[in-house]
């Protein structure tokens, strides 16, 4: 799916495409005696220290903060007193693996310390490095840098389903997930899991109540495609100052492609923190606008139209 709209757009320039391996989304582009290696949106034109970089949050997040750029507090867990003391000075935390993506091991505004617990066994599932970030509120935007210049943007909202009056929590979740499978071809499902559970619960509800008719309901706090999240395209409303930040750090991590997560309370205005870098972002989830063109014009700058 990524990797389709970058190979029509080579395509329909007179760029030869190789799949060099299918399962991977590994395909290579050929044109005038050059020829670029990719995988999706991630290519040979990303070094090896972005990706070093970019693939550890707490490094990332250090090199932004070094470069005058706004990031949330972060520390890294060393033992449960000292996260729950962080987390009773900053008033609520987010737990994430320092390397991962889509939305994997991840529990977002936690305040209480049975469920820091909780929050720190899942991400030790995915990574032996664990995050304590301050919880930021803000709207969740992700904005794609493609050659440092600002090509698109998206705001990304957390998964929630509605009642019909008949229909129990789970069995709504289980609707909507089949719904996802078909539409997303099997890329977005709304996770059946104790975060899940904990989000419901927060509402003073659970898996088995009924829903009124109309009545909607938020069933995760990371507003993640992946995971059952909506995306509506912002483009138009970005400020230039938000803009600039995320030109400043694909400067900064020194990475060509980037998706950067910022949450802020208007996009029209300049305050943000920066959450993370993304050094392989799905450019499809920005149509209409113009990423695959953006993306092609950069490896291959001759076939600009």
């Amino acid at each position: 799916m990524y990797a389709q709209i970058l190979i029509d757009e080579a395509k329909a320039r007179g760029i030869d495409v190789e799949i060099v391996d299918e399962e991977a989304n590994l395909y290579r582009l050929h044109y005038d005696g050059k020829s670029v290696l990719c995988r999706e949106s991630l290519t040979e034109k990303t070094c090896a220290m972005a990706m070093t970089i970019c693939d550890d949050k707490s490094l990332t997040h250090r090199t932004l903060h070094k470069a005058g750029l706004r990031v949330p507090r972060q520390a890294s867990y060393t033992d449960m007193n000292h996260a729950a003391e962080l987390m009773r000075e900053w008033g609520s935390v987010v737990i994430k693996p320092a390397s991962g993506e889509q939305g994997r091991g991840i529990t977002v505004d936690i305040r209480e310390e049975a469920e820091l617990r909780q929050a720190i066994e899942s991400a030790l599932e995915h990574s032996n490095h664990i995050l304590l970030e301050q919880f930021v509120h803000g709207r969740d935007l992700r904005i794609i840098v493609i050659d440092h210049e600002f090509v698109a943007a998206i705001e990304r909202r957390p998964a929630c389903i509605t009642g019909n009056g008949a229909n129990t929590v789970r069995q709504l979740i289980e609707a909507k997930n089949k719904y996802l499978a078909e539409k997303t071809d099997g890329e977005s499902k709304i996770p059946v899991n104790k975060e899940t559970e904990r989000v419901i619960r927060h509402q003073n509800l659970s898996w088995d109540d009924v829903l009124a008719d109309g009545q909607e309901v938020q069933v995760c706090k990371t507003a993640n495609y992946h995971t059952g999240g909506t995306i509506t395209d912002v483009t138009d409303k970005v400020s230039s100052s938000l803009q600039e930040a995320a030109e400043k750090a694909s400067r900064v991590l020194n990475i060509p492609v980037v998706g950067m997560d910022f949450l802020v309370p208007d996009f029209a205005g300049d305050e943000y923190v920066i959450i993370e870098a993304n050094e392989r972002p799905g450019l499809a989830n920005h149509e209409p606008q113009p990423t695959a063109k953006k993306f092609i014009d950069f490896l291959f700058p001759k076939t600009k139209k």
